[in-house]
């Protein structure tokens, strides 16, 4: 899936290419534009779905809008509990509604790990959430200004408790610095939203960060 994992990918050619006669590596890292063609389980763990693939924002730090292009809403989705949407609330409330009729059927607690966007959430999407066995939520909160988004949101999810809601804090990208990031997530923990700190990371290089 990333840049960075192309060296143990290349390893794992020339180890299991001993075994059997045919090894291939690819995916997005690669270019490789499978993103409709999505299978449960492979790669990623069992439980795992995505509905709908690309995002029509177009944020500096991130490589969905280049890999995968503007919003599609995929019509014969597969079943699973973990929704990874980049950005589920773009879709339309019919094709919403069918997620949340598929996640009612599932006997697993339902999470939504893609990253919900924060400008996008509506008590029509808080009431939804209400009717499921929710396990966790994750929310997305990149930036300074994203924070008060952040804060509308919280208002409207206020009956979803914050050890099921979490939200993305980037870290790192462009002029942030640790004082600045720490800042951000006490913010993010002050509205009752569990901070997941993320440290950014270019698409084709790695940066070393010190501890």
């Amino acid at each position: 899936a990333f840049t960075w994992d192309l060296p143990e990918a290349r390893r794992l050619v020339g180890a299991w290419s001993k075994y059997y006669p045919v090894v291939r590596i690819g995916g997005p890292a690669l270019g490789d534009q499978t993103a409709m063609d999505f299978v449960p389980g492979r790669y990623i763990k069992q439980g795992v779905t995505f509905t709908s693939r690309g995002c029509n924002r177009k944020c500096p730090w991130c490589m969905v809008p280049e890999r995968e292009g503007r919003i599609v809403e995929i019509k014969d989705f597969k079943e699973g509990h973990i929704i990874q949407d980049n950005n589920f609330l773009q879709c339309s409330q019919a094709h919403q509604s069918r997620v949340f009729e598929m996640l009612r059927s599932q006997k697993e607690k339902s999470e939504f790990t893609g990253g919900i966007d924060c400008r996008l959430v509506n008590p029509w999407f808080a009431e939804q959430l209400l009717t499921l066995k929710l396990g966790q939520v994750f929310l997305a909160a990149d930036t300074n200004l994203s924070i008060k988004k952040l804060e509308k949101a919280r208002e409207i999810l206020r009956e979803v408790p914050r050890k099921k809601l979490r939200a993305y804090t980037l870290m790192g990208f462009g002029n942030d610095t640790p004082s600045k990031a720490l800042r951000r997530m006490e913010r993010v923990w002050d509205l009752g939203v569990t901070p997941y700190a993320q440290l950014y990371q270019p698409p084709n290089t790695w940066i070393e960060y010190s501890r």
